[in-house]
């Protein structure tokens, strides 16, 4: 059965070209487009991976993290961070909050793909 790879970020044109990179590996994609819609699918659903833009209206994707890792099913899923910021202090507070791993965009499909695997296993 194919992994269920959540993909959070309020830029259209990003969640598309991240949902395409994905389905084309192999991948199930549910999307949204902030943290509060990415939660509410990630309690729908228990999705396998979560791959999160930073900076979002209504929740960013720190905060949705944060809520995700309080509930027992999100404890040890993977959360990645897909993000323009590159700062280490966003990097420190990302991964206080139960961040995965960081990823800076504009990003590089391959690249994308490859940390996918590799944190899925």
């Amino acid at each position: 059965m194919a992994k269920v790879i959540l993909a959070v970020d309020d830029s259209r044109s990003i969640l598309q070209m991240v949902s395409f990179t994905l389905k084309g590996a192999g991948y199930q994609v549910i999307e949204a487009s902030n943290g509060q819609e990415g939660l509410a699918a990630a309690k729908k659903t228990k999705v396998d991976l979560v791959l999160t833009d930073l900076n979002m209206p209504v929740m960013d994707g720190i905060t949705m993290i944060q809520q995700l890792r309080a509930q027992p099913a999100y404890r040890f899923t993977p959360m990645l961070m897909l993000t323009t910021e590159a700062g280490g202090a966003y990097k420190a507070k990302g991964k206080a909050a139960g961040a995965t791993g960081w990823l800076v965009k504009p990003f590089d499909p391959q690249k994308l793909l490859g940390v996918v695997k590799k944190v899925l296993g």
